[in-house]
């Protein structure tokens, strides 16, 4: 076998990425929520989006949590998944906006020189929560943004990067925090009238 192929082999075994999640947006507790006197149950719509793009697999993947995470935020007495007419509507959007013309060259890159450069890519994203009480017609929108950062080949540590054993774990943190924010931005907001 090639000293090429050797090479390329052993990093095939022992992987040749390392996931970091950026470590600006923390997870922020219940806590620090503007505390809600008469919690109103709402009707929760998420969609995991890719480019602004609808992505049915994210959606299903993280509906589940996102939903958990809602109804333990103490903002509202219950979390429906069908909106009524009487029911406050909550919308979640998180957005992936990866950066793919990069990450695709990066990625080219580091398989050309077999992990010898390493390389970052970055995955930027961005949750929207839109509230609509019942009976109104203007909304309330919160955003916050977060990172994922894959250091590929012989890349270091993005700095400030919080290093996950996996990009499931890298999915699952970013998610909590970048929702725990938006959530707590709609806690504070004055047209929050739950």
């Amino acid at each position: 076998m090639s000293g090429a192929l050797v090479l390329f082999a052993a990093m095939m075994l022992t992987g040749c990425a390392n996931f970091y999640v950026d470590g600006t947006t923390k997870e922020v507790p219940v806590s620090e929520m503007k505390a809600v006197a008469n919690a109103k149950p709402v009707a929760v719509v998420f969609e995991f989006q890719t480019n602004g793009v609808s992505n049915a697999m994210g959606t299903k993947a993280l509906k589940e949590m996102v939903v958990k995470q809602i109804s333990e935020s103490g903002l509202f007495s219950s979390v429906e998944g069908t909106p009524s007419a009487n029911t406050p509507i909550l919308n979640v959007t998180l957005n992936n906006v990866a950066l793919v013309d990069e990450a695709m060259r990066k990625g080219f890159l580091t398989g050309l020189s077999f992990g010898a450069a390493g390389n970052t890519v970055t995955d930027g994203y961005i949750c929207t929560l839109t509230y609509l009480p019942a009976g109104q017609v203007k909304p309330v929108v919160t955003t916050a943004r977060h990172a994922i950062h894959t250091a590929l080949g012989s890349a270091g540590a993005p700095p400030g990067g919080i290093k996950v054993g996996s990009i499931d774990e890298a999915v699952t943190v970013m998610t909590r925090a970048i929702l725990s924010n938006a959530l707590r931005d709609l806690s504070r907001d004055a047209g929050f009238n739950n």
